[in-house]
């Protein structure tokens, strides 16, 4: 999809506060600081539409982008650490929880995987819970500029076998600063939500 269009449409934390024009969501997920910002602003080619922060845990609301009045990127508080009292992490806990499971305009799920690293135990958790409510989960391994070339193949298998990702899952190396994967994200995320004959 080429992003001309793409605006903040809302901001919450209950299904109160979310959109209600019925417009196809994809959802990113991802343990904090696994570059969920940076690829949102990769996605839709902007410097700084999704605040980015070296400090995780930086979102704490769901936010909702429009793209080009056919979709929005729903960026999702991250799991895992974050610099917030316990009772924060709960609240966000069952906010994420609310609206993965009862969000009707949910098409799609993109996870976030850091490809240096072997998925943890949240991941494994988050992709098995993703699986258990029958969502299309498109697996973005994040910051592949940060390896060798050589190495992305080897790291993108470890991956799949810590997940136990059968042979269809789609799994996209992606690095940000490089716009590596914008294409195939795009490519995987229209063809879910059905926006690729438009």
């Amino acid at each position: 999809m080429e992003v001309r269009n793409v605006s903040l449409a809302a901001v919450g934390v209950k299904m109160s506060q979310y959109p209600t024009d019925g417009k196809p969501e994809v959802a990113f997920v991802g343990k904090s600081n696994v570059g969920k910002s940076t690829l949102i602003n990769a996605m839709v080619g902007r410097k700084a539409l999704a605040r980015t922060s070296s400090q995780p845990g930086k979102t704490r609301t769901i936010n909702f982008y429009d793209v080009e009045n056919v979709m929005y990127i729903v960026d999702v508080p991250g799991y895992g650490y974050a610099k917030a009292p316990k009772t924060e992490i709960e609240k966000w806990g069952k906010m994420i929880e609310e609206y993965l499971q009862e969000r009707e305009e949910l098409k799609s799920i993109v996870m976030l995987i850091d490809i240096r690293h072997e998925p943890g135990a949240n991941d494994k958790m988050m992709y098995e819970w993703l699986q258990h409510y029958g969502y299309d989960i498109i697996i973005a391994a994040t910051k592949s500029d940060k390896i060798k070339r050589s190495q992305i193949q080897k790291n993108l298998s470890v991956i799949r076998k810590a997940l136990n990702l059968d042979k269809d899952a789609v799994l996209i190396p992606f690095s940000g600063p490089e716009k590596n994967g914008v294409k195939e994200l795009w490519d995987a995320i229209e063809n879910v939500i059905g926006l690729k004959n438009e």
